[in-house]
């Protein structure tokens, strides 16, 4: 006959057992988790998937889709970031223009060029077109200043092959073949100048991402969960990384263990790198910016503008906040977006929480923060100056570049969030650093993405420089290297010295992503005369009805 006694204690032991076996079950294990589901931990992704096609990989994301953060279309500006026209990349130092930073982000867009060429030729892009458009960059100024500057900077890039297809004019009827409507109605007595590029991209990166999980869903061991929020990361005796994490639509939670964690999760990245403890995430703060645009999608407007035109940002401006009138396919329609203009939030994403800015103050970066918005005053100022602009303020903006723009045709539209990074420097105190860093641990275990642009439009460079920091070994590998010259055929080679080696690049991606011909280059910088398109150039856009004015 069985004691009571002993028949409660056996219940509970059987439930204790249970609810252990319960838990056990629900902490997966993997070889690599991604938080986030954007374009930073969908490209690293396939990279791994390609390089080690037997990881297991789960990623994780917040809202209901993936790529409804900064990498939806709709939330950046869709600029195949090369410094075809992006004046801040080009500094002027001491009477010189510094084309160092435009040769290097030229260099890193090249990559991503031919890392989404591989994915077209292997099926898991489908259709270039969806995703990348050839659309001409352009740089636009008016004033001597500016003037002196643009052609300044056009003579010094010059020296590199990468830039040798721009064209430099001052003569109003050239900028008009170029951009007519920014032309119409302008004045014929201001001075203005322009620099053109025909190989310059739109790129839709959402669509980009949603291609990419699309086909890393196809396999076995990749698993997706949406609307699941990471809680607590924690590190586990054997050195990996114990994710908690909770389903926001039935309110459960789960967990897993990943040996490589990577935090790919935008403004968010940085509290979720604070939580995991690491030493390297205590040097950093984040300072949020948002960006609203004013959009149309009259077709009679969109389809009479086809380049994405750059000026020059205002003083204390961050980079993402140069003005630009640009050509967007979006949603299969072709639209023009002008802007952006500055808006503030405590946020640090669109769909993010008011208290994302104080929550990630810590007291290692609070004097940061204070020496960095004690020094970049002219920041302040530009951000009161715009959270203070009307809805005619704007228009007027947008006027300065297409004059005879209609106000009942624009509407506004509130872009993505981004987090300017903040690091602690022993002589500073504190800098506001411009671009994307990798924050990763010192056994390489757990990293994560923090910054803005030029972001997407580097994200296979990008990822690429992450994988040498974190699989040191495995990136030197005969293997690892044999797979990355096979998608990167010019990786290890620096284009910039190799104009041949350049040609070979732009015909070979030209072809593959269905964009337009790259004009011939010499070994010599080009001579034509400002204003000139060679007679390659023209036929190229004879050829191509898509870039005709």
């Amino acid at each position: 006959m069985n004691h009571p006694m002993r028949k409660c204690a056996l219940v509970a032991l059987t439930l204790s057992v249970g609810i252990g076996q319960a838990y056990a079950e629900q902490t997966q294990r993997v070889d690599v988790m991604l938080v986030g589901g954007g374009i930073m931990s969908s490209t690293l992704a396939v990279w791994l998937s390609e390089l080690e096609p037997g990881w297991s990989m789960e990623m994780v994301e917040r809202l209901d889709q993936i790529a409804e953060e900064s990498s939806n279309g709709w939330n950046n500006a869709g600029t195949g970031h090369s410094a075809l026209a992006e004046l801040n990349y080009t500094p002027e130092k001491d009477g010189k223009v510094d084309i160092t930073k435009a040769v290097e982000i030229n260099e890193a867009f090249q990559i991503t060029r031919q890392f989404l060429a591989w994915q077209v030729k292997t099926g898991v892009l489908k259709n270039p077109r969806s995703f990348i458009n050839s659309t001409p960059h352009m740089s636009f100024v008016w004033g001597d200043d500016n003037i002196r500057f643009l052609k300044k900077r056009y003579e010094a890039l010059q020296a590199s092959p990468l830039f040798r297809p721009m064209q430099y004019s001052e003569d109003p009827e050239q900028i008009r073949q170029w951009v007519p409507l920014m032309m119409e109605g302008r004045d014929p007595a201001q001075k203005i100048a322009a620099t053109w590029t025909p190989i310059g991209t739109d790129v839709n990166f959402g669509e980009i991402t949603r291609q990419f999980v699309s086909h890393l869903q196809s396999r076995d061991n990749f698993n997706l969960k949406l609307s699941t929020e990471v809680r607590d990361i924690t590190r586990n005796d054997d050195g990996s990384w114990h994710v908690e994490y909770k389903n926001l639509k039935d309110g459960t939670t789960a967990a897993t263990d990943a040996r490589f964690l990577f935090i790919g999760a935008g403004g968010a990245a940085l509290p979720l790198l604070q939580k995991s403890g690491i030493e390297e995430a205590k040097d950093y703060a984040g300072f949020p910016v948002g960006g609203s645009f004013l959009v149309t999608d009259n077709p009679e407007v969109a389809q009479r503008h086809m380049a994405k035109a750059y000026g020059i940002a205002s003083t204390g401006a961050p980079p993402m906040s140069v003005p630009h009138l640009d050509t967007r396919v979006l949603d299969g329609k072709r639209v023009i977006l002008f802007g952006p203009f500055a808006t503030f939030s405590t946020k640090f994403l669109k769909e993010g929480s008011y208290f994302d800015l104080p929550a990630s103050t810590t007291l290692h970066n609070l004097w940061p923060m204070v020496r960095v918005g004690v020094r970049e005053f002219d920041l302040v100022q530009y951000l009161a100056g715009q959270l203070m602009q009307s809805d005619d303020d704007r228009f007027e903006a947008l006027r300065t570049y297409f004059p005879h723009a209609k106000k009942e045709e624009w509407r506004l539209w509130q872009a993505g969030q981004r987090v300017q990074i903040i690091k602690k420097d022993e002589q500073q105190g504190g800098v506001l650093k411009l671009g994307t860093e990798v924050v990763a641990s010192r056994d390489g275990s757990i990293a994560g993405l923090l910054g803005a642009s030029p972001g997407a439009s580097t994200a296979a460079p990008i990822m690429l420089d992450l994988m040498g920091k974190v699989f040191k070994d495995k990136l030197a590998s005969a293997p690892w290297q044999d797979k990355l010259r096979q998608i990167v055929p010019s990786y290890g080679t620096r284009l910039n010295e190799h104009p041949d080696k350049v040609m070979e690049e732009w015909r070979y991606t030209s072809e593959v992503l269905q964009l337009t011909p790259p004009p011939g280059i010499d070994e010599a910088p080009a001579q034509n005369p400002p204003g000139n398109i060679d007679a390659v150039q023209q036929k190229n856009l004879d050829s191509d009805p898509d870039l005709k004015p």
